[in-house]
């Protein structure tokens, strides 16, 4: 019989903190390890060992295994592993890194999602690190960032990142493939602490509810309690059409982003730093989501040296009513951070607001003024909602009512 081999992994000139693995499986002749890496001298022993275990555990007995190492940690050296195995044998075996205590935490449908950073699903270089940047979520990406011959191997990296590097709090994040492939990617990250899944080019309440039904199937194989959130990406004409249908789609809908890469495509026209041509399809993404009482988030702004466009384009999200944006570069996040963050003027009337309410209810009165002005609930909820965000971003001190009260 003719050796069966596979390979998973990335090895090369400029490849970092990955390896490529290689099996030839026989059926006689023992079991030979060969390693090679840039790090041979420190942890070529260790690497070897891995390789021992993995062995054992894929009860591997006679054949050759390769790897070609540029400085993997074991988890990633465990996912090229099985990945190349399961390419080999079409098994379901799998082989689980220990998930990490920091990473075994849950998130609010409310939570903060001012920015969020889209790293390739297979580049594990830029996800050993990304939490130190501070983002509120990080997208591990299974869709667009990933090479058509490469997704398979990619559940695999995406899986055990979600177990063993440290997110450092951010919300953990994957963007699957578009439906159906993407069905078949929950379950790699729902069974592993996902927070929230991005569901590309949606066009459909139907899709959300596939999405659902294998969510749930795999809730109830995992004993998962903890909540899932969804984040429809809208990235055609049909889409927007569609938008708040997809927007009240499931009660774990989040949030709603828009994709203007794909959506310009869709609608023949060139994408514009200033964004006039996506003003009316933006603002009805807004608008259907502010109906659900869901977040609307911003595409990513492609141009990651132009920091000045990126501000004007913050400031011109915020002003249609976006609550956050993606980000394809960490330079980008503070940016985003600073100018989705409320102004020194918006958080003055903010504090007078609240005041005046606190005042009113204080007094036992139902109507709360503001000088001559009568203050609408909504617009009270509005002012809380911005001295929240002011004191997130330490433009507001914590003793802000005494301070006004002075």
């Amino acid at each position: 019989m003719e050796p069966i081999k596979a390979s998973a992994g990335n090895h090369g000139e400029k490849i970092r903190s990955d390896c490529r693995v290689t099996l030839e499986l026989t059926q006689e002749g023992g079991l030979t390890i060969e390693v090679k890496s840039k790090v041979n001298v420190m942890f070529g022993k260790s690497i070897r060992l891995q390789m021992e275990e993995l062995c054992k555990h894929f009860a591997i007995q006679h054949g050759k295994v390769v790897i070609e190492d540029s400085g993997a940690v074991s988890s990633v050296i465990a996912a090229r592993f099985e990945a190349a195995y399961r390419k080999a044998v079409k098994s379901d075996v799998e082989y689980l890194p220990p998930m990490l205590q920091a990473n075994n935490y849950s998130t609010k449908k409310d939570a903060l999602r001012l920015s969020r950073l889209y790293l390739p699903g297979n580049t594990p270089s830029l996800m050993l690190n990304a939490g130190i940047h501070k983002p509120n979520g990080i997208i591990l990406d299974l869709e667009d960032a990933v090479a058509p011959d490469k997704k398979y191997e990619a559940r695999f990296m995406v899986r055990n990142a979600l177990r063993a590097i440290d997110f450092y709090g951010a919300e953990r994040m994957v963007r699957i493939n578009q439906i159906p492939m993407g069905l078949d990617d929950l379950d790699f990250i729902v069974p592993h602490n996902v927070n929230l899944i991005l569901v590309p080019k949606c066009e459909s309440a139907g899709e959300i509810k596939l999405v659902n039904k294998r969510i749930d199937e795999l809730r109830q194989k995992h004993h998962i309690t903890h909540p899932i959130w969804l984040m429809p990406i809208i990235e055609s004409a049909l889409g927007i059409i569609k938008s708040h249908e997809i927007a009240t789609a499931a009660e774990n809908i989040s949030s709603i982003a828009i994709g203007l890469e794909d959506l310009t495509a869709d609608m023949g026209v060139r994408r514009t730093n200033t964004g006039t041509e996506s003003f009316l399809a933006r603002t009805q993404l807004v608008l259907a989501a502010k109906a659900a009482k869901i977040q609307p988030i911003d595409s990513v702004f492609s141009d990651i040296d132009d920091l000045e466009a990126l501000k004007d384009n913050v400031i011109s999200s915020k002003s249609l009513g976006f609550e956050g944006m993606g980000c394809i570069h960490p330079r980008q996040i503070p940016v985003i951070h600073e100018n989705f963050a409320p102004e020194t003027k918006e958080i003055e009337r903010a504090c007078k607001i609240v005041l005046a309410f606190e005042d009113a209810e204080a007094k036992g009165i139902g109507v709360v003024a503001l000088g001559s002005k009568m203050i609408d609930p909504p617009v009270v909820k509005r002012a809380f909602h911005t001295i929240h965000m002011a004191l997130l971003f330490n433009k507001l001190q914590s003793n802000w009512r005494e301070a006004n009260h002075e």
